[in-house]
């Protein structure tokens, strides 16, 4: 029995080589396996991630123009606030011709009465009148 003994061992340690053989192989196997699966989960992170910052930097490139947007209008009504207030407080000077035909008739107040205006600009031409009244409004002592 001891040769039967030993030829058995032998053939149970010749399967055994077999099956070892066999599952360092397949070990081997899903060892490539499991590296391919890293791999690709790697890309997929990275194509999220990737995503995910293009996402963020479109989101941050859209705030950015509303508020570039925003800035534009808040300039905008500034500028005009500031024009409209340039042109109240611009100077208002007559001509000298002007000044001293109202200097003659002896008008001395911001405003003009309408009727003492036409009286003082009797003796000029329609031509001439218009341009005075048109003086006189810009400056804004007539309405």
């Amino acid at each position: 029995m001891n040769e039967e003994m030993a030829q058995q061992m032998l053939s149970t340690a010749d399967r055994l080589a077999v099956a070892t053989e066999a599952l360092d192989r397949v070990l081997g196997k899903l060892d490539a396996q499991h590296e391919m699966l890293n791999a690709k989960v790697d890309r997929i992170v990275a194509a999220v991630e990737d995503n995910v910052t293009a996402t963020n930097r479109r989101r941050e490139a859209e705030g950015t123009a509303e508020d570039l947007q925003r800035r534009v209008l808040e300039l905008e009504k500034s500028n005009a606030d500031l024009k409209a207030q340039a042109s109240r407080m611009a100077r208002k000077t007559l001509s000298p011709v002007v000044s001293a035909l109202i200097g003659k008739n002896e008008v001395e107040s911001e405003k003009l009465d309408p009727t003492l205006l036409n009286k003082t600009l009797a003796a000029l031409s329609v031509e001439q009148r218009i341009a005075v009244k048109a003086e006189l409004a810009r400056a804004g002592m007539i309405e």
